[in-house]
Formats: structure tokens, C-alpha cells, sequence
């Protein structure tokens, strides 16, 4: 089944973060995705602030070739980038795996990005693809795109939902085990008791929703 997953990773780790060093306070969108002959080439919008040389508040980073401003109305601006095409980080690995990226957001504190495959397997060769590249990407959320249980995801915290979705996707629900609890717990750099109690809350919510939609079993 087709699946959306949204994740997010630091400012620094994608190229564009570079302008939050002077514009802490603008919005970074990503407008357009093309690939061509293994290059992303994406036109994307800064907004949130009147600057006179938006092209020189780009630093320098080694994922990108060249960047040049396209337009500008009032305090937005679109530009188009050209990426490195030796650079490894969650561009190419979307170029790699196929899987179409439908929004990206950056911000001074984190960029959070949305994508979609047409199964979780899709998803998870995304997420190795990015761990290969050294590229430190959250799931935040994971669900299909005609989702059973809205109730159930609402009753999930963010950090129950992080720690199932890396459970699934890395195999800890498989039996055997192609995961332990102590390496999902390096992958969320929290302790191993923390990831089971996660789980375990997590699974106790999905559940209780389950059971009390479903009603009790006949006898």
C-alpha cells in the first residue's frame, strides 16, 4: 500500500541550512523536484525577510554547485539551485531509491520533509539509503495514504510513534528478531529501558483503540 512518511533532520545537515548562519529567521520551501541524469534540480522560495543579496547569504557547502534568484516579491524570494552531483545526503538518496518528495520545509531549528513510495519497503530502502549517506533523519510519521485508524495515531505521543515506526521498519516485530532493543536504542540515542517502554506504551495505545472501536468479542 502507498505510504507518506515525513521525517525531519537538523538545519546544518542539508545544504540550503546555510542561510539560516545569517537569516535565522526565514522559511526555506523547496517549490519544484526534478530528477535529470541523477541530478535533483529544485526551485525553492526564502521567506520572512528583506534582504538585498539573498544569493550572498548562501554559505558555501559542498552540495551545492551554484545557486542563482529567479524572482522576488516583497520579503519572498524564488531561487534555483544546482547540486553537487558527488554529494550524498537526502537528495540523492531520493534520486536513488525513487521516491518522490512531495514537500520540504526548513527552518532555523530542523528541515522536515514529506515523501511518499508506493509500499513501507520503499520507505525503509529511503531510510538505509540516508544512514549509508550519514544523514541523521527522524521519522516522525508513517502511515498509508488511506489511514485505518486516525483515533489510533492521534493517541500516539511523537516519541512512541518514532519508536514503533524504527522498530517496524528495522525489523524488531520479525520473528526471528533482525533488530535488538539496545540498537534501536543507539539509533534514538535514548537507553534501552527507554525503547521498551516506549513500545510498550505505544502498543498498549494502538490497543486500547483498537479494542474499544471493535467493542468486546462475542461469547
Amino acid at each position: 500500500m502507498a505510504t507518506e512518511a515525513t521525517f525531519t533532520v537538523p538545519s546544518d545537515q542539508f545544504p540550503l541550512g546555510t542561510v539560516f548562519e545569517q537569516l535565522p529567521d526565514v522559511t526555506v520551501t523547496l517549490e519544484r523536484i526534478i530528477p535529470a541524469q541523477d541530478v535533483v534540480v529544485p526551485y525553492f522560495w526564502v521567506r520572512g525577510r528583506d534582504v538585498d543579496d539573498i544569493e550572498g547569504a548562501f554559505g558555501d557547502h559542498p552540495g551545492v554547485a551554484d545557486i542563482r534568484l529567479v524572482d522576488s516579491v516583497a520579503d519572498e524570494y524564488l531561487l534555483r539551485v544546482e547540486w553537487a552531483v558527488e554529494y550524498s545526503g537526502v537528495l540523492s538518496a531520493l534520486v536513488e531509491t525513487g521516491v518522490p518528495l512531495i514537500k520540504a520545509v526548513g527552518t532555523n531549528e530542523q528541515w522536515t520533509f514529506e515523501v511518499r513510495g508506493d509500499d513501507r519497503n520503499e520507505i525503509a530502502e529511503f531510510q538505509t539509503q540516508c544512514r549509508e549517506s550519514d544523514v541523521p533523519i527522524t521519522v516522525t510519521k508513517l502511515q498509508a495514504l488511506t489511514p485505518i485508524e486516525t483515533g489510533t495515531e492521534a493517541s500516539l505521543t511523537e516519541t512512541q510513534q518514532e519508536a514503533l515506526v524504527l522498530a517496524y521498519d528495522r525489523g524488531y516485530f520479525e520473528s526471528p528478531r533482525e533488530v535488538t532493543m539496545e540498537e534501536l536504542g543507539d539509533e534514538l540515542d535514548i537507553t534501552q529501558q527507554a525503547v521498551a517502554s516506549r513500545l510498550r506504551r505505544g502498543i498498549k495505545h494502538i490497543l486500547e483503540n483498537t479494542l474499544s472501536e471493535t467493542g468486546p468479542p462475542n461469547r
